[in-house]
């Protein structure tokens, strides 16, 4: 028996999987569990048609954040920071800093969770710090730490 499944199922598939069953796992337990649905010919069309509904999705999601990425790597951020006299800067630079910096220079509003920073910035200079947008897709973004 072939169904279509609904939710993921362990050791079986994921949403909108065609998969072969025994019948009597498939009536007695999938269908009425709201976990599939009999693969009909209508409904075999319906789930062709999701699927390309989420491709759709997807690449316009790609393209929304290519575009992001673009303008991110744009040249540095600037971020400014009280020093000392030897050039150290009082504290340390924080993912907060980062997305506000983003926020006000780039147009961009990005939580502060997905920025990671990759060196101990205590000083003034250039740094990088990289952005996670999920699904495997990140970048790095330059900033440099200037004096207030």
């Amino acid at each position: 028996m072939q169904v279509i499944l609904i939710q993921d199922v362990n050791n079986l598939g994921g949403t909108n999987e065609l998969v072969t069953v025994k019948n009597g796992y498939g009536r007695n337990f999938l269908i009425p569990s709201k976990l599939a649905i009999e693969a009909s010919p209508g409904n075999l069309k319906q789930r062709e048609e999701k699927v390309k509904q989420q491709a759709k999705k997807e690449a316009k999601l790609l393209a929304e954040l290519n575009s992001v990425i673009a303008v991110l790597t744009n040249g540095p951020l600037k971020i400014g920071a009280k020093t000392g006299t030897t050039g150290k800067i009082f504290g340390s630079v924080t993912s907060v800093q980062i997305a506000r910096a983003i926020k006000e220079q780039k147009g961009y509003e990005i939580d502060r969770r997905r920025i990671s920073i990759l060196d101990d910035v205590k000083e003034l200079g250039t740094f990088k710090a990289k952005i996670d947008f999920g699904n495997g897709n990140e970048t790095e973004v330059e900033f440099e730490v200037i004096a207030e």
